[in-house]
């Protein structure tokens, strides 16, 4: 099934209701709860799979010379595969990114409080917790943790090049969560192969919600189309699997 825009989901629905016919979502009452249906029927079928064209690259965003190791996830996060960090150094010629290593929490503290606070190449950041953090100053990160899954602690940085680990120089790969502004032209972030799914599901629970009746031809074909897209190769990452570390995904 080819990509259907918002209102031609909610103008197919509301033709199956036998309702009034609509020339923009927004027109009626109906027309307008078809489309939250649509949008929340969305979202139930994003939570309820591991979808992977939502899996994508960013960035994560700096903090300030207070916390020059820290750094946050925006809200949109579900799930990091890799981080990667620029190690250039104020001699190097050229870019050097290499992936960060994760470490459990309980793992990454031992690793930093072993480390001499007095050293000149080390500095005591204090968590937000208040817990103090022993990083190098003297080179790039090599590993991370989090504690609360929403802020990135890493064990060191180079001040000879930065004053604190910046947004510019970091790459990331993971789960991101889909947004959603309703519109008559917008398409939902979906393959165009689970368009059908989307429609049938939104279709049967239009039915019973707004006519407190059944569509047993929709659910016939939500249960069909769900069947087959459990077993879906897609395209590019047709069968591959990615090693299980990094922030794990909010439940």
């Amino acid at each position: 099934m080819a990509r259907m825009t918002l209102f031609e989901m909610v103008e197919d629905i509301l033709s199956d209701l036998d309702s009034d016919v609509v020339t923009s979502y927004e027109d009626t009452t109906e027309s307008l709860q078809v489309a939250q249906i649509l949008k929340t029927t969305y979202f139930n079928m994003i939570d309820g799979r591991d979808w992977p064209h939502l899996y994508q690259p960013f960035r994560l965003t700096e903090s300030s010379a207070s916390t020059p190791t820290h750094m946050t996830f925006s809200n949109s996060v579900m799930d990091v595969k890799y981080i990667k960090y620029n190690i250039r150094t104020a001699t190097d010629t050229k870019d050097r990114y290499v992936e960060i290593t994760f470490v459990e929490p309980q793992v990454f503290m031992d690793m930093v409080d072993a480390r001499d606070s007095s050293a000149t190449n080390v500095t005591q950041v204090t968590d937000a917790s208040n817990i103090k953090i022993n990083v190098y100053n003297d080179r790039a990160p090599t590993y991370y943790t989090s504690f609360d899954e929403e802020t990135v602690v890493f064990d060191a940085h180079d001040a000879d090049v930065e004053t604190y680990l910046t947004t510019a120089k970091n790459q990331c790969y993971g789960k991101i969560y889909p947004t959603v502004t309703l519109s008559d032209g917008m398409y939902f972030d979906l393959p165009a192969q689970a368009f059908s799914w989307l429609l049938a599901e939104a279709k049967a629970t239009c039915a019973l919600t707004l006519k407190q009746s059944q569509n047993p031809k929709a659910e016939q074909v939500a249960v069909t189309q769900r069947r087959r897209m459990s077993q879906e190769a897609w395209k590019i990452r047709n069968g591959i699997t990615y090693p299980n570390y990094g922030r794990r995904s909010k439940k």
